[in-house]
C-alpha cells in the first residue's frame, strides 16, 4: 500500500496544492513552519479521520475560507482508489470514494492505513491517560474500522448520561434513577464492546512492542504492557461482552453516590489507562529520558508490525522524529522501517536523515513543494 498523490484544498496554510509520490522512501525536507507536517497531516486525516496535532477540525481550515478537502490516491495490491474528505467545521463533513458520495467519512477507514513516530510520541510515555486511550482507539479503529461506530456511540451515551449527573450535581438533588438505570445499560453496552476490542487488541501488540523495544534498547530491562481499568479489582482478561457489560454496570451502581455528588461518570472505557513498564517500574515517572524514547518508538513500531501482520504494509510517517532522537536510536528506528512498502520522512534538514532512508527528496518553502530528486 502506498500513497501515490495528495492534493490540498484550503487545508492548514495550502490554498491549492498537489504533490505525487512513488512507493518507497519520500523525505520532504524545508525549516519548520513552511508546512511540511502539513501534507503529512492530510495523509493521516485521510486514514483515520483525525489530526495528530489538534482535537478539533477548525484548525485545518485554512483562514477566511469554510472548508477544506483532502483528496488521496492511494495504490493497493495494484489498484488505485481515491479517498476524498471535506472538512466542515461545525458542520459534519463529507467523504467521496472515487467521485462517488460515501453515507458517513468513516467509511473511508481501513482503505489507507498508516502509522506515525511524531514528536509528540513522547506524551505517550509521559503525559496523561487520554493520550494512550487515543492511542489504542486510533490504533483499533485501523485495524478494524468497525470499531468507529462503536467509538462514536460509546462517546454520545457518555455526554448524555454526564450531561444527566451534572444537573443532578448542580441542582444539589438526585437524578431520576430511572431514566439514569436506562443510560447505564447503554453506557455498559457500547462500552463493554469498546473494551472488548481494546483488551483484544493489547492481547496482539503486547508482544510486538516488546520485540521492538529490545530492537531499539538492546538489555534495556524490557517493556510490559498492562490494562488498568476503572471497574473495581482483578483482571478483566477472559471474559467475554456479556461478562463485561455486568461489570460495567457493577461499577456504576457502587459509584452511584460518588457521580451524583460530583456529576461525573467515574466508570468505564473514559476512565482507563495504558500502563507502561520498563523493567519492574513504571515508565511514567520513573524512565530516563532515552527509556521514555525507546518506549515510545517501540509503541509505533509494535503497531507497524501488527498492522503488517494483516498481509497490507501500512504507509509510514517519520514527522521530524529524527532530531529528537540519538544517534544510536535514530539508526535503529531507521533501520527498522526502511523496508517499508512506503516511508513519509519530514526533517529541517537533509541531514537529519539517516542514509538508510535516501530516497525522493521534496524542497518545502513557504507552502510550495518542489521534487528535488
Amino acid at each position: 500500500m502506498y500513497v501515490r498523490a495528495l492534493a490540498l484544498t484550503d487545508f492548514r496554510g495550502y490554498a491549492d496544492a498537489e504533490v505525487a509520490f512513488d512507493a518507497g522512501v519520500s523525505v520532504l525536507v524545508g525549516p519548520n513552519g513552511q508546512g511540511k507536517t502539513n501534507l503529512v497531516e492530510a495523509v493521516l486525516y485521510a486514514s483515520t479521520l483525525e489530526s495528530h496535532r489538534v482535537a478539533t477540525d477548525a484548525p485545518l481550515v485554512r483562514t477566511g475560507t469554510e472548508r477544506a478537502v483532502v483528496r488521496v490516491a492511494v495504490v493497493r495490491d495494484g489498484r488505485e482508489a481515491v479517498l476524498e474528505i471535506e472538512v466542515n467545521p461545525g458542520r459534519a463533513n463529507r467523504a467521496r470514494l472515487n467521485r462517488s458520495p460515501l453515507p458517513r467519512p468513516r467509511e473511508l477507514l481501513g482503505l489507507l492505513r498508516t502509522v506515525l513516530f511524531a514528536p509528540e510520541d513522547l506524551a505517550l510515555v509521559k503525559g496523561d491517560p487520554d493520550g494512550r486511550r487515543r492511542f489504542l482507539d486510533t490504533l483499533l479503529t485501523v485495524h478494524q474500522p468497525r470499531y468507529a461506530g462503536v467509538r462514536a456511540d460509546y462517546d454520545r451515551v457518555l455526554r448524555q448520561r454526564s450531561t444527566l449527573l451534572r444537573s443532578a450535581a448542580a441542582a444539589r438533588r438526585s437524578a431520576d434513577l430511572g431514566v439514569l438505570s436506562v443510560w447505564d445499560e447503554h453506557l455498559a453496552r457500547h462500552g463493554a464492546d469498546l473494551l472488548e476490542g481494546r483488551l483484544a487488541l493489547l492481547e496482539q501488540l503486547r508482544p510486538q512492542a516488546a520485540a521492538s523495544y529490545e530492537s531499539v534498547a538492546p538489555g534495556g530491562g524490557g517493556l510490559e504492557l498492562t490494562y488498568r481499568h476503572s471497574l473495581g479489582e482483578g483482571p478483566l482478561t477472559g471474559l467475554d461482552r456479556d461478562a463485561l457489560t455486568a461489570a460495567i454496570l457493577d461499577a456504576l451502581e457502587r459509584l452511584r453516590p460518588q457521580e451524583l455528588d460530583r456529576g461525573q461518570s467515574l466508570a468505564g472505557p473514559h476512565r482507563d489507562d495504558l500502563v507502561l513498564t520498563i523493567g519492574e517500574l513504571p515508565a511514567k515517572g520513573y524512565a530516563s529520558h532515552g527509556e521514555s524514547w525507546s518506549a515510545a518508538l517501540a509503541l509505533r513500531l509494535g503497531s507497524y508490525a501488527l498492522l503488517r501482520a494483516d498481509g497490507d504494509d501500512p504507509v509510514l510517517v517519520l514527522d521530524d522524529v529524527f532530531a529528537e532522537l540519538d544517534s544510536a536510536r535514530r539508526g535503529a528506528l531507521a533501520e527498522l522501517v526502511s523496508g517499508a512498502e512506503q516511508v513519509l520522512v519530514t526533517a529541517a534538514v537533509p541531514a537529519d536523515v539517516p542514509a538508510a532512508l535516501s530516497g525522493a527528496r521534496y524542497d518545502v518553502q513557504r507552502g510550495t513543494v518542489n521534487r528535488a530528486g
